[in-house]
Protein backbone atom coordinates (compact mmCIF):
# COMPACT_ATOMS: atom_id res chain seq x y z
CA UNK A 1 0.00 0.00 0.00
CA UNK A 2 1.26 3.58 -0.46
CA UNK A 3 2.62 5.72 1.85
CA UNK A 4 1.81 8.25 3.82
CA UNK A 5 2.46 11.74 5.68
CA UNK A 6 5.59 11.69 8.33
CA UNK A 7 5.83 14.75 10.95
CA UNK A 8 8.22 15.74 12.20
CA UNK A 9 9.42 18.43 14.92
CA UNK A 10 9.62 22.23 13.45
CA UNK A 11 6.37 21.85 11.40
CA UNK A 12 8.17 19.01 8.78
CA UNK A 13 6.26 16.62 6.93
CA UNK A 14 8.45 13.92 6.60
CA UNK A 15 11.94 12.39 7.88
CA UNK A 16 12.92 9.33 6.24
CA UNK A 17 13.13 5.98 7.83
CA UNK A 18 16.50 4.98 6.87
CA UNK A 19 19.59 3.76 8.51
CA UNK A 20 21.81 7.19 8.06
CA UNK A 21 19.31 9.76 9.27
CA UNK A 22 19.07 10.54 12.85
CA UNK A 23 15.53 9.51 14.46
CA UNK A 24 13.30 12.81 14.57
CA UNK A 25 10.19 13.12 16.81
CA UNK A 26 6.57 14.03 15.63
CA UNK A 27 4.25 16.45 17.32
CA UNK A 28 1.16 14.26 17.16
CA UNK A 29 2.83 11.68 18.75
CA UNK A 30 3.70 12.98 22.20
CA UNK A 31 6.51 11.27 24.05
CA UNK A 32 5.47 9.92 27.23
CA UNK A 33 7.75 10.37 30.42
CA UNK A 34 9.43 7.36 32.13
CA UNK A 35 6.34 6.05 34.17
CA UNK A 36 3.72 5.01 31.35
CA UNK A 37 0.63 6.36 31.53
CA UNK A 38 -2.67 4.55 30.17
CA UNK A 39 -4.64 5.37 27.02
CA UNK A 40 -8.32 5.06 25.78
CA UNK A 41 -8.20 1.97 23.53
CA UNK A 42 -12.09 1.07 22.88
CA UNK A 43 -13.50 4.99 22.54
CA UNK A 44 -17.26 3.62 21.84
CA UNK A 45 -17.83 1.25 24.84
CA UNK A 46 -15.17 1.16 27.64
CA UNK A 47 -13.59 3.30 29.76
CA UNK A 48 -10.00 2.40 29.21
CA UNK A 49 -8.15 5.19 30.87
CA UNK A 50 -5.87 3.71 32.93
CA UNK A 51 -4.97 0.64 30.33
CA UNK A 52 -1.37 0.52 29.16
CA UNK A 53 -1.29 2.74 26.36
CA UNK A 54 0.57 2.30 22.81
CA UNK A 55 3.91 2.78 24.07
CA UNK A 56 5.14 6.71 23.39
CA UNK A 57 2.04 7.12 21.91
CA UNK A 58 0.19 10.56 23.19
CA UNK A 59 -3.52 10.83 22.87
CA UNK A 60 -5.11 11.59 19.37
CA UNK A 61 -6.36 15.02 18.83
CA UNK A 62 -9.92 15.92 17.88
CA UNK A 63 -12.68 13.54 16.39
CA UNK A 64 -11.37 11.92 13.39
CA UNK A 65 -13.12 11.41 9.63
CA UNK A 66 -13.18 8.65 7.42
CA UNK A 67 -12.92 10.15 3.97
CA UNK A 68 -11.93 13.69 3.68
CA UNK A 69 -13.39 16.12 1.22
CA UNK A 70 -11.67 17.21 -1.80
CA UNK A 71 -10.41 20.98 -2.39
CA UNK A 72 -13.30 22.65 -3.96
CA UNK A 73 -10.84 24.06 -6.24
CA UNK A 74 -7.07 23.58 -7.29
CA UNK A 75 -4.46 26.37 -7.40
CA UNK A 76 -4.38 28.59 -10.74
CA UNK A 77 -2.46 26.81 -13.08
CA UNK A 78 -4.25 23.67 -12.26
CA UNK A 79 -7.59 25.44 -13.37
CA UNK A 80 -6.24 26.99 -16.77
CA UNK A 81 -4.89 23.79 -17.79
CA UNK A 82 -5.98 21.00 -16.87
CA UNK A 83 -4.94 18.45 -19.56
CA UNK A 84 -1.29 19.67 -17.98
CA UNK A 85 -2.21 17.25 -14.44
CA UNK A 86 -2.08 13.70 -14.06
CA UNK A 87 -4.81 12.35 -12.19
CA UNK A 88 -2.79 10.16 -9.91
CA UNK A 89 -5.19 7.81 -8.47
CA UNK A 90 -8.52 8.45 -10.99
CA UNK A 91 -10.40 9.86 -8.02
CA UNK A 92 -9.55 13.92 -8.35
CA UNK A 93 -8.10 13.62 -5.44
CA UNK A 94 -4.46 13.63 -5.89
CA UNK A 95 -3.07 15.44 -9.24
CA UNK A 96 0.68 15.82 -10.55
CA UNK A 97 2.00 17.91 -13.17
CA UNK A 98 5.75 18.04 -14.47
CA UNK A 99 7.15 21.64 -14.09
CA UNK A 100 11.07 20.82 -15.11
CA UNK A 101 11.31 17.24 -17.29
CA UNK A 102 13.56 15.05 -15.87
CA UNK A 103 16.09 12.33 -17.85
CA UNK A 104 13.33 9.66 -18.99
CA UNK A 105 11.13 7.22 -17.19
CA UNK A 106 14.07 4.34 -17.08
CA UNK A 107 15.34 6.97 -14.46
CA UNK A 108 12.50 6.70 -12.44
CA UNK A 109 12.96 5.06 -8.38
CA UNK A 110 11.88 1.91 -7.19
CA UNK A 111 9.96 0.64 -4.10
CA UNK A 112 12.70 0.35 -1.26
CA UNK A 113 15.19 2.45 -2.64
CA UNK A 114 16.35 5.35 -0.79
CA UNK A 115 15.11 9.10 -2.51
CA UNK A 116 16.21 12.39 -1.77
CA UNK A 117 13.94 15.55 -2.62
CA UNK A 118 13.72 19.08 -2.70
CA UNK A 119 10.17 19.73 -0.92
CA UNK A 120 8.42 22.69 -0.64
CA UNK A 121 4.59 23.04 0.99
CA UNK A 122 2.20 25.16 1.12
CA UNK A 123 -1.56 25.68 2.08
CA UNK A 124 -4.39 26.55 -0.27
CA UNK A 125 -3.97 30.16 0.33
CA UNK A 126 -0.22 30.13 0.31
CA UNK A 127 1.22 29.76 3.16
CA UNK A 128 4.34 27.40 3.38
CA UNK A 129 4.11 25.02 6.24
CA UNK A 130 7.31 23.34 5.16
CA UNK A 131 10.68 23.76 2.93
CA UNK A 132 13.07 21.08 3.10
CA UNK A 133 16.14 21.12 0.88
CA UNK A 134 16.73 18.04 1.28
CA UNK A 135 14.43 15.05 2.37
CA UNK A 136 15.30 11.26 2.54
CA UNK A 137 13.38 8.51 2.88
CA UNK A 138 12.54 5.23 2.06
CA UNK A 139 10.49 4.84 -1.00
CA UNK A 140 6.80 2.76 -0.33
CA UNK A 141 7.66 2.34 3.24
CA UNK A 142 4.74 4.50 4.34
CA UNK A 143 7.49 7.12 5.94
CA UNK A 144 6.74 10.33 4.53
CA UNK A 145 3.10 11.75 3.63
CA UNK A 146 0.90 9.51 0.99
CA UNK A 147 0.80 11.94 -1.84
CA UNK A 148 4.84 12.40 -2.05
CA UNK A 149 5.74 8.99 -1.48
CA UNK A 150 3.04 8.48 -4.64
CA UNK A 151 3.91 10.27 -7.02
CA UNK A 152 7.26 10.54 -6.26
CA UNK A 153 7.05 7.00 -7.93
CA UNK A 154 5.98 8.69 -11.14
CA UNK A 155 8.65 11.11 -11.31
CA UNK A 156 11.75 10.86 -13.57
CA UNK A 157 15.22 11.68 -12.22
CA UNK A 158 15.61 15.44 -11.80
CA UNK A 159 12.10 16.45 -12.32
CA UNK A 160 10.69 18.91 -10.61
CA UNK A 161 6.84 18.29 -10.22
CA UNK A 162 3.86 20.14 -8.69
CA UNK A 163 1.38 17.85 -6.58
CA UNK A 164 -1.83 19.05 -5.09
CA UNK A 165 -3.36 17.07 -2.75
CA UNK A 166 -6.25 16.74 -1.02
CA UNK A 167 -6.26 16.33 3.08
CA UNK A 168 -6.79 13.00 3.05
CA UNK A 169 -3.31 11.85 1.56
CA UNK A 170 -1.59 14.73 3.75
CA UNK A 171 -2.19 15.46 7.66
CA UNK A 172 -6.10 14.36 7.24
CA UNK A 173 -8.40 15.24 9.99
CA UNK A 174 -6.50 16.20 12.09
CA UNK A 175 -4.13 18.53 10.57
CA UNK A 176 -0.50 19.41 12.41
CA UNK A 177 -0.32 21.55 14.96
CA UNK A 178 -0.11 24.21 14.95
CA UNK A 179 0.70 25.11 11.00
CA UNK A 180 -1.81 22.39 9.59
CA UNK A 181 -5.22 22.89 10.00
CA UNK A 182 -7.64 19.88 10.23
CA UNK A 183 -8.94 18.56 6.36
CA UNK A 184 -6.51 21.06 4.91
CA UNK A 185 -5.26 20.19 1.23
CA UNK A 186 -1.71 21.09 0.51
CA UNK A 187 0.09 21.74 -2.85
CA UNK A 188 3.44 20.53 -2.94
CA UNK A 189 6.63 21.61 -5.00
CA UNK A 190 8.82 18.69 -5.71
CA UNK A 191 12.24 18.21 -6.99
CA UNK A 192 13.77 14.40 -7.31
CA UNK A 193 17.82 14.77 -6.60
CA UNK A 194 18.54 11.43 -5.91
CA UNK A 195 18.00 7.90 -5.81
CA UNK A 196 20.21 4.83 -4.19
CA UNK A 197 19.55 1.03 -3.31
CA UNK A 198 18.78 1.08 0.61
CA UNK A 199 20.93 -0.14 3.38
CA UNK A 200 22.00 -3.95 3.53
CA UNK A 201 20.44 -4.84 6.82
CA UNK A 202 22.78 -7.76 7.63
CA UNK A 203 25.37 -4.59 7.67
CA UNK A 204 23.87 -2.29 9.90
CA UNK A 205 25.73 -1.95 13.41
CA UNK A 206 23.57 -2.24 16.69
CA UNK A 207 22.90 1.74 17.04
CA UNK A 208 21.76 1.75 13.26
CA UNK A 209 19.45 -0.87 13.24
CA UNK A 210 17.89 0.07 16.94
CA UNK A 211 17.62 3.75 15.37
CA UNK A 212 15.87 2.48 12.07
CA UNK A 213 13.66 0.14 13.39
CA UNK A 214 12.75 2.93 16.13
CA UNK A 215 11.93 5.10 13.87
CA UNK A 216 9.08 2.53 11.24
CA UNK A 217 7.69 2.05 14.69
CA UNK A 218 7.00 5.76 15.40
CA UNK A 219 5.70 5.99 11.99
CA UNK A 220 3.35 3.16 13.12
CA UNK A 221 2.30 4.89 16.12
CA UNK A 222 1.57 8.30 13.85
CA UNK A 223 -0.97 5.87 11.86
CA UNK A 224 -2.07 4.46 14.90
CA UNK A 225 -3.32 8.17 15.87
CA UNK A 226 -4.61 9.09 12.75
CA UNK A 227 -6.85 6.09 13.01
CA UNK A 228 -5.50 4.44 9.63
CA UNK A 229 -4.50 0.94 11.29
CA UNK A 230 -3.28 -0.68 8.14
CA UNK A 231 -0.99 1.73 7.65
CA UNK A 232 0.03 1.23 11.33
CA UNK A 233 0.15 -2.63 11.06
CA UNK A 234 1.94 -2.29 7.79
CA UNK A 235 4.95 0.26 9.51
CA UNK A 236 4.93 -2.35 12.96
CA UNK A 237 5.49 -4.96 10.41
CA UNK A 238 8.48 -2.90 8.51
CA UNK A 239 10.29 -2.40 12.11
CA UNK A 240 9.42 -6.41 13.16
CA UNK A 241 11.46 -7.02 9.67
CA UNK A 242 14.36 -5.10 10.32
CA UNK A 243 14.72 -6.34 14.40
CA UNK A 244 14.30 -10.02 13.03
CA UNK A 245 17.19 -9.86 9.91
CA UNK A 246 20.18 -11.49 10.22
CA UNK A 247 23.34 -9.84 10.86
CA UNK A 248 27.43 -10.04 10.15
CA UNK A 249 27.52 -7.36 12.55
CA UNK A 250 28.20 -8.44 16.56
CA UNK A 251 25.63 -6.42 19.00
CA UNK A 252 26.78 -5.61 22.55
CA UNK A 253 24.52 -7.07 25.34
CA UNK A 254 22.71 -3.84 25.91
CA UNK A 255 22.03 -3.11 22.50
CA UNK A 256 20.46 -6.65 22.40
CA UNK A 257 18.16 -5.70 24.91
CA UNK A 258 17.36 -2.54 23.58
CA UNK A 259 16.41 -4.34 20.39
CA UNK A 260 13.97 -6.80 22.61
CA UNK A 261 12.80 -3.79 24.20
CA UNK A 262 12.06 -1.95 20.76
CA UNK A 263 10.26 -5.48 19.28
CA UNK A 264 8.32 -6.21 22.28
CA UNK A 265 6.75 -2.25 21.81
CA UNK A 266 6.25 -3.03 18.09
CA UNK A 267 4.43 -6.42 19.00
CA UNK A 268 2.36 -4.53 21.55
CA UNK A 269 1.14 -1.78 19.17
CA UNK A 270 0.77 -4.69 16.54
CA UNK A 271 -1.67 -5.96 18.70
CA UNK A 272 -3.40 -3.30 19.40
CA UNK A 273 -3.96 -2.13 16.24
CA UNK A 274 -5.42 -5.81 14.87
CA UNK A 275 -7.46 -5.32 17.43
CA UNK A 276 -9.23 -2.10 15.98
CA UNK A 277 -9.61 -4.27 12.43
CA UNK A 278 -11.27 -7.11 14.46
CA UNK A 279 -7.97 -9.25 13.42
CA UNK A 280 -8.35 -11.15 16.47
CA UNK A 281 -6.15 -14.44 15.72
CA UNK A 282 -3.80 -12.34 14.35
CA UNK A 283 -3.64 -9.51 17.91
CA UNK A 284 -3.53 -13.05 20.06
CA UNK A 285 -0.41 -14.68 17.88
CA UNK A 286 0.92 -10.76 18.70
CA UNK A 287 0.29 -11.00 22.48
CA UNK A 288 1.60 -14.68 22.40
CA UNK A 289 4.49 -13.65 20.84
CA UNK A 290 4.86 -10.96 23.54
CA UNK A 291 4.20 -12.67 26.37
CA UNK A 292 6.93 -15.34 25.38
CA UNK A 293 9.70 -12.71 25.69
CA UNK A 294 7.79 -10.96 28.64
CA UNK A 295 5.25 -13.24 30.42
CA UNK A 296 4.49 -10.47 32.88
CA UNK A 297 3.97 -7.77 30.20
CA UNK A 298 0.30 -6.35 31.69
CA UNK A 299 -0.52 -4.77 28.18
CA UNK A 300 -0.08 -8.26 26.03
CA UNK A 301 -1.80 -9.78 29.35
CA UNK A 302 -4.77 -7.02 28.79
CA UNK A 303 -5.06 -7.66 24.78
CA UNK A 304 -4.75 -11.07 24.94
CA UNK A 305 -7.79 -11.29 27.56
CA UNK A 306 -10.04 -9.03 25.31
CA UNK A 307 -9.22 -10.96 22.48
CA UNK A 308 -10.24 -14.24 24.17
CA UNK A 309 -13.67 -12.10 25.84
CA UNK A 310 -14.15 -11.20 22.08
CA UNK A 311 -14.28 -14.56 20.63
CA UNK A 312 -16.52 -15.67 23.91
CA UNK A 313 -13.57 -17.36 25.05
CA UNK A 314 -14.71 -16.47 28.61
CA UNK A 315 -13.19 -19.59 30.26
CA UNK A 316 -10.05 -18.41 29.21
CA UNK A 317 -10.04 -15.19 28.97
CA UNK A 318 -11.05 -14.40 32.99
CA UNK A 319 -7.69 -16.15 34.34
CA UNK A 320 -5.75 -14.52 32.23
CA UNK A 321 -7.32 -11.09 33.16
CA UNK A 322 -6.79 -12.31 37.10
CA UNK A 323 -3.08 -12.22 36.01
CA UNK A 324 -3.04 -8.89 35.19
CA UNK A 325 -5.08 -7.33 37.93
CA UNK A 326 -2.43 -9.50 39.78
CA UNK A 327 0.36 -7.54 38.98
CA UNK A 328 -1.88 -3.99 38.64
CA UNK A 329 -4.32 -4.65 41.48
CA UNK A 330 -5.26 -0.86 41.48
CA UNK A 331 -5.81 -0.73 38.16
CA UNK A 332 -9.60 0.01 37.47
CA UNK A 333 -9.83 -0.57 33.77
CA UNK A 334 -8.47 -4.75 34.74
CA UNK A 335 -10.91 -4.21 37.58
CA UNK A 336 -13.85 -3.23 35.53
CA UNK A 337 -13.38 -5.56 32.33
CA UNK A 338 -12.82 -8.49 34.93
CA UNK A 339 -16.27 -8.01 36.36
CA UNK A 340 -17.87 -7.87 33.00
CA UNK A 341 -16.40 -11.07 32.18
CA UNK A 342 -17.72 -12.50 35.27
CA UNK A 343 -20.80 -11.61 34.65
CA UNK A 344 -20.95 -12.74 31.33
CA UNK A 345 -19.83 -16.20 31.78
CA UNK A 346 -22.39 -16.58 34.61
CA UNK A 347 -24.99 -15.70 31.76
CA UNK A 348 -23.34 -18.08 29.40
CA UNK A 349 -23.39 -21.10 31.69
CA UNK A 350 -27.22 -20.42 32.67
CA UNK A 351 -28.02 -20.63 29.15
CA UNK A 352 -26.10 -23.44 28.48
CA UNK A 353 -27.94 -25.47 31.57
CA UNK A 354 -31.25 -24.21 29.97
CA UNK A 355 -30.34 -25.66 26.53
CA UNK A 356 -29.02 -29.02 28.41
CA UNK A 357 -32.11 -28.99 30.15
CA UNK A 358 -34.21 -28.83 26.93
CA UNK A 359 -32.21 -31.61 25.46
CA UNK A 360 -32.74 -34.05 27.39
CA UNK A 361 -36.81 -33.47 27.75
CA UNK A 362 -36.34 -31.94 31.52
CA UNK A 363 -38.59 -28.88 32.61
CA UNK A 364 -37.00 -25.47 32.87
CA UNK A 365 -38.10 -24.30 35.98
CA UNK A 366 -35.85 -24.71 38.63
CA UNK A 367 -38.14 -25.63 41.16
CA UNK A 368 -38.41 -29.55 41.59
CA UNK A 369 -42.00 -30.79 41.33
CA UNK A 370 -44.19 -30.91 44.02
CA UNK A 371 -44.92 -34.22 45.93
CA UNK A 372 -48.59 -35.38 46.13
CA UNK A 373 -49.18 -35.51 50.26
CA UNK A 374 -51.68 -38.05 50.30
CA UNK A 375 -49.55 -40.62 48.67
CA UNK A 376 -48.99 -43.71 51.41
CA UNK A 377 -46.05 -44.98 51.62
CA UNK A 378 -47.52 -48.52 50.94
CA UNK A 379 -49.37 -47.61 47.93
CA UNK A 380 -48.70 -49.67 44.63
CA UNK A 381 -47.27 -47.68 41.62
CA UNK A 382 -50.00 -47.11 38.77
CA UNK A 383 -47.73 -48.60 36.08
CA UNK A 384 -47.56 -51.67 38.12
CA UNK A 385 -51.80 -51.83 38.56
CA UNK A 386 -51.62 -51.28 34.58
CA UNK A 387 -49.16 -54.34 34.21
CA UNK A 388 -50.79 -56.83 36.43
CA UNK A 389 -54.51 -55.31 34.98
CA UNK A 390 -52.97 -56.26 31.36
CA UNK A 391 -51.93 -59.68 32.21
CA UNK A 392 -54.97 -61.11 33.94
CA UNK A 393 -57.09 -59.86 30.94
CA UNK A 394 -54.85 -61.46 28.91
CA UNK A 395 -55.08 -64.65 30.79
CA UNK A 396 -58.94 -64.44 30.51
CA UNK A 397 -59.18 -63.87 26.42
CA UNK A 398 -56.48 -67.22 26.00
CA UNK A 399 -58.77 -69.35 28.29
CA UNK A 400 -62.20 -68.07 26.12
CA UNK A 401 -60.35 -68.84 23.08
CA UNK A 402 -59.13 -72.54 24.36
CA UNK A 403 -62.84 -72.88 25.52
CA UNK A 404 -64.09 -72.83 22.09
CA UNK A 405 -61.34 -74.58 20.36
CA UNK A 406 -62.59 -77.66 22.86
Amino acid sequence: MASSGEETSGGSPGRAGTGTEPPCPEPAVAQLDGAEDFEVLEEDEDDLSELPPLEDVGRARGPLRENARPSEQDPGEAVEDPQEWLDVLGSGLLKKKTLVPGQGVESRPHKGQEVTVRLRATLEDGSVVEENPSLTFTLGDCDVLQALDLCVQLMEMGETALIVSDAKYCYGAQGRSPDVPPNAALTLEVELLEARDGPDLELLSGKEKIGLANRKRERGNFYYQQADYVLAINSYDIALKVISSSSKVDFTPDEEAELLDVKVKCLNNLAASQLKLDHYEAALKSCNLVLEHQPGNIKALFRKGKVLAQQGEYREAIPILKAALKLEPSNKTIHAELSKLVKKHADQKTVETEMYRKMLGNPSTGSAPVKCKDKLPWSIPWKWLFGATAIALGGVALSVVIAARN
